[in-house]
């Protein structure tokens, strides 16, 4: 693929062939962000782990100490006192049947969904579809049905994330912006692998973290040595 001059001049000094050390990789892509808007910094881990198998399907959430960068913006699903909650805590919806006719009408301007397990029947059909493909389906392994909404949403918009391995194996997150702190990256990245280290299945074999890139919105990824977080 050809890439432009911003671009290549980014990608000078980078080693694609070269696992980094944490601390200079993130030196190397806070470098290489060069657009005019603050990047966000992404973070792609490939798992050695089969996900069509469903013992070794990793998801769960993290709480990364300084948050993405951006104030998610949240939904919640519920009623009565519970939606007054919700809504108080910052969700930027909050209701039962006629939040659900919405959703399912097609309006998707939120990144994250929270219900109590008394809505879930009522959701699951008509928004299975709609919420499931894009990883937005209330779950409780992702920590977004409760009962306490209120603190849910205060968790997801503080710096609570949603992960899970994909189709190809690689897990993909959110780890900040090119104005943080070099600290404040690395303490985030470091809870992630740390929460996937945790969340490693059982029945995984040979090495668990394969590979790792750091990348900005619209810069080159440099590549992160794994065998520092590396258990086995």
């Amino acid at each position: 693929m050809k890439r432009g001059k911003r671009y290549n001049g980014a990608r000078e000094g980078i080693d694609r062939d070269q696992a980094y050390g944490l601390d200079e990789a993130i030196t190397l892509l806070k470098k290489a962000a060069t657009a005019k808007f603050d990047e966000g910094v992404d973070i792609a881990i490939r798992l050695g782990v089969d996900p069509r198998q469903p013992d070794q399907m990793v998801r769960g959430t993290v709480d990364l100490p300084h948050g993405t960068g951006k104030t998610a913006r949240v939904i919640a699903f519920a009623d009565g006192e519970q939606a007054r909650e919700a809504l108080e805590a910052g969700a930027v919806a909050a209701g039962d049947d006629e939040l659900i006719e919405r959703v399912a009408g097609g309006w998707l301007e939120f990144d994250a969904a929270v219900a109590t397990p008394q809505m879930m029947p009522r959701i699951s059909r008509p928004l299975g579809r709609v919420l499931g493909p894009r990883g937005l389906m209330p779950n409780p392994r992702a920590g977004t049905i409760g009962t306490e909404l209120g603190s849910l949403v205060r968790a997801i918009q503080g710096g609570r994330i949603d992960f899970r391995v994909d189709r190809t194996s690689i897990v993909h997150a959110p780890v900040g912006r090119a104005s943080f702190e070099d600290a404040q990256i690395n303490d985030n990245v470091r809870a992630l692998l740390d929460t996937l280290v945790r969340a490693r299945p059982a029945s995984a074999r040979g090495q668990y973290l394969r590979s790792i890139a750091l990348s900005p919105t619209m810069g080159p990824c440099v590549r992160v040595d794994p065998s520092a977080f590396i258990t086995a």
